[in-house]
């Protein structure tokens, strides 16, 4: 099951990459920005409730999408990158094994304890 969810997110990522390549934005922006939704895991540095919290919210696709849909609708690029940017960086975590966080602790996410040997 772990390689077809990495498969999964490779394709993903790869849509992401695309979606990125229609707007009219340099690669280097996409490098720079690509780890930005990590900002997400300060939270930790209240509690891991927050913690997860904050992470969890700048590492859901679906809140991606939502913002990328956004942008397609008005039209506005600026979030349309926002929501790409969201979504890749998502799928590049999960490709890694890094998942949704549970109030527990960073380690404990929705794809199995991170550093596990499964």
């Amino acid at each position: 099951m772990k390689t077809t969810i990495q498969l999964e997110e490779i394709a993903m990522f790869g849509l992401g990459i695309y979606a990125f390549s229609l707007l009219p934005y340099s690669w280097w922006l996409f490098l720079a920005l690509f780890l930005v939704p990590d900002i997400g895991m300060i939270g930790y540095v209240i509690n891991s409730k927050f913690g997860a919290l904050s992470y969890n919210i700048f590492h859901h696709k679906g809140l991606a999408i939502i913002i990328y849909g956004i942008g397609i609708s008005i039209p506005n690029e600026t979030l349309q990158l926002s929501g790409i940017i969201l979504f890749v960086h998502s799928a590049f975590d999960r490709i890694l094994g890094y998942g949704l966080k549970y109030e527990k602790g960073f380690k404990f996410t929705h794809l199995g304890e991170i550093g596990k040997k499964s």
